[in-house]
Parts: structure tokens; sequence; C-alpha cells
């Protein structure tokens, strides 16, 4: 399924950019959603477009929270480097100045699975926010595919701390296809992403850790 959607947005991609240098298509935004969207699935709305970044959500059913699609290119970086700059939780302590605590609590050496513990900076006045989480990320030479997926999940070792929000819902999928190989500058990137942080946000504060982060 991941590669079919990833093949469904390099298609999206190509039809917002036009097929040549300067060119520029767009279709009219019923058919824009309905192209995102699977097969009976409810639609997306496009909240962000730009040239080599696009940005959807839609509304999960019974809440007041959305999930979030983005869709991305990079020409100037390797898929395996983007991979694991992913994975390095030590790196992303230098280069994201939202982090405050991102550590790795537990590692399965059979599945490749690891438990995270992740507290984030949110917009003053909030409270920051703590995330445990399982990964998995795969490899799939077949398919000329990585694939990362996250979900939300309980950990003895990380107890609620009353200076943070728990985050409890959350999860994420990732995939990654090199544009030649994975080794080779340029790919293009689907990331599905939802959670509750338990508030609602103003709009300028969405638009400010879209941008962000």
């Amino acid at each position: 399924r991941s590669a079919q959607e990833m093949k469904h947005m390099e298609n999206i991609s190509s039809l917002l950019q036009g097929s040549s240098p300067g060119e520029y298509q767009r279709p009219d935004p019923k058919s824009e959603r309905e192209a995102v969207a699977a097969p009976g699935e409810q639609p997306w709305e496009m909240i962000m477009d730009k040239k080599h970044f696009k940005l959807w959500r839609r509304p999960i059913e019974g809440t007041h929270l959305y999930q979030y699609r983005v869709f991305g290119s990079y020409t100037d970086v390797t898929p395996r480097q983007f991979f694991n700059v992913q994975l390095d939780t030590e790196y992303r302590k230098k280069w994201d100045s939202l982090v405050i605590k991102l550590d790795v609590i537990e590692r399965d050496l059979a599945t490749g699975s690891e438990v995270i513990h992740w507290v984030t900076h949110f917009p003053y006045p909030m409270y920051s926010r703590d995330y445990v989480y399982v990964r998995r990320y795969s490899v799939d030479k077949e398919n000329n595919l990585m694939v990362l997926v996250s979900r939300a999940v309980e950990h003895p070792s990380v107890p609620e701390d009353p200076e943070y929000v728990r985050v409890r819902t959350y999860e994420s999928q990732m995939v990654i296809r090199p544009h030649k190989t994975f080794d080779e500058n340029g790919f293009d990137y689907l990331l599905t992403y939802s959670d509750n942080p338990q508030t609602v946000f103003p709009r300028y504060c969405v638009s400010w850790m879209v941008s962000s982060g």
C-alpha cells in the first residue's frame, strides 16, 4: 500500500507542477482531492502548496482533530542521508531547537523496533508535550522504498511527568522513494500523520508549527 500511495502522490505532483519547466497545470479542487484520497476514503483539503512541499489535511471522524499528509521532494540530498537523519535521535537534539528531551528507552533487535521518549516545546503559554512511541523502519529494495512508522504506546519506564502534557494518540508513516538509488541525490517522500495534543490550536499556531516543524 505504501508503494501505491507514493505513486499516487507522484502523479499529483506532476499534475500540479506541469510537464515542462515553467508550466503549471492546476486541476480543479474536486479532482485534486479525489486524486489524493483512496477510493471510499474521506477527501483531503490542500492547505499548503509549494513547488517541493504540499500539505493536505482531513478531519478525523468524531473528533475536532485532523490527519495530515505531506508530499515533498529534495534534489540535493540522498535518500539514505535523509532516512538516517529521521532515525538519529542524537543529531536531532542539535538541529531541532524545539526538543527538550529525546531518548531511546528500549530496543528490540529481533524486530528493529525502538521505544522513544520525546519532549517538545509548544507555543507559549501552553505546556510542553511529551510522547512515548514505538517506531519501526525498513528498507524495501524490491520496491525501492524506505519506510518508517511510529505510534504511541505506554511504557513502564516513562510515567507521566506533571511538567508535561502526555500525548497518548499519535501515529505517523513516512515513505521515501529515491529518484534513482538510495545513495544518489534526489527523492520524494510522503508523510501521513495524526496526533491529539489535547488542545485546540488557534490558526496562527498551526501555521507556526507547520512552517517550523
